[in-house]
């Protein structure tokens, strides 16, 4: 093959790379959306739909940026549905309190363990500040995970932090490539995303539960 023909077949592949790595997590969102009878979008589906657009970026490095930011609304859509109606026992409980600090304490080292090495890429001056945004809406997603008291919901936002700890300690070189490095980082990621997808149709679940059960009463 010559050039131009290595370059439409890697860009074919790549479509292919983007559609397979996606498409589960789009699925979750249509199985949440189903679950609510279509009534909200704008919560854990959107996050949803937002995580596999982030997909689709981050087979393209030089789109990395972009999955960055789309990953970060996805975890902000999260973060507003965990304070909805439908997570409605948010707790404040000595322990929860207690991990919420370790969380935000934990976050803080990984930023700044990161930061001499994001400081050696070509595009330091934005991924820098974005980095730091970035970590600040994953922990405040978990610590909010966590404060709903939903077991499914809190391993959901802690599953998803390990995740991209996994994949921020190899892209940006800190580490060598772990030989299961991929494996580990997709079966944390998918797991935290169907984790979260669960916990949204339990949540729900139990909301519309309690709502009849007090209109029953009334």
């Amino acid at each position: 093959m010559d050039i131009l023909e290595t370059d439409a077949y890697d860009r074919r592949q790549r479509r292919h790379s983007s559609s397979v790595k996606s498409g589960p997590v789009l699925s979750l969102a249509a199985l949440v959306l189903v679950y609510n009878g279509g009534k909200t979008f704008w919560g854990v589906a959107a996050g949803l739909v937002f995580s596999a657009c982030g997909d689709c970026c981050l087979i393209w490095p030089e789109l990395f940026l972009h999955g960055m930011a789309a990953f970060g609304v996805a975890h902000l859509l999260y973060s507003l549905s965990f304070l909805s109606d439908r997570y409605t026992s948010l707790s404040s409980s000595t322990t929860a309190l207690f991990m919420s600090v370790i969380l935000w304490l934990a976050g803080a080292g990984v930023y700044f363990y990161l930061l001499p090495f994001l400081q050696k890429r070509p595009d330091s001056a934005v991924l820098v500040p974005s980095t730091g945004v970035y970590l600040v809406l994953i922990i405040a997603m978990a610590t909010l995970a966590m404060h709903t008291k939903r077991p499914l919901t809190v391993l959901g936002g802690l599953s998803f932090i390990i995740s991209d700890l996994a994949l921020s300690l190899q892209v940006f070189k800190v580490i060598d490539p772990l030989e299961n490095g991929r494996a580990i980082i997709m079966t944390t990621y998918y797991l935290a995303q169907l984790l979260i997808a669960l916990g949204d149709i339990k949540a729900g679940s139990d909301w519309e539960g309690d709502r009849l059960g007090k209109m029953k009463r009334m």
